[in-house]
């Protein structure tokens, strides 16, 4: 592996990306997929199984919740920093079924300093728009890669 002095802005979101996954038992054990990550962005997905449903047997929004808290996560953490989540929201917009396939994408809208605002839209396998995330984030101390 190059040295983090060396590495392309890409290249160190990917580079954080890995360290993050190989400890995070959380989202691996749900099923989630690392689907797309680069600076300031990342893109989760996940297949909604029966031991996710709620008693409406709909997705239980804890799962969804989780999937784009995830996405924030790696979105938020792909500058070799380690940052947390400070603060965050979400709106269910329309119901998740079992055996759906939901993405999440997020996206940086601002990081100043060691705060940064990313939104993260849920969709599912047909496009629809399923739910709405914000995450604030806040830089702590170290880094997941050796500087």
């Amino acid at each position: 592996m190059k040295p983090v002095a060396q590495m392309t802005p890409q290249e160190l979101a990917e580079a954080s990306a890995r360290a993050m996954w190989n400890d995070d038992s959380a989202s691996q054990r749900l099923g989630m997929a690392l689907d797309h990550v680069a600076p300031g962005q990342a893109t989760l997905s996940m297949t909604i199984t029966a031991d996710m449903s709620n008693g409406h047997g709909n997705c239980h929004g804890g799962y969804i919740f989780t999937l784009a808290d995830s996405a924030f996560a790696f979105a938020c953490n792909s500058y070799n920093d380690v940052v947390v989540g400070q603060h965050c929201s979400i709106s269910y917009l329309n119901p998740v079924r079992i055996g759906d396939r939901l993405t999440a994408t997020a996206r940086e809208v601002s990081r100043r300093g060691r705060s940064g605002i990313y939104d993260i839209r849920i969709t599912n396998q047909d496009g629809v728009h399923v739910a709405e995330f914000r995450g604030h984030s806040r830089m702590v101390k170290g880094t997941h890669l050796p500087v």
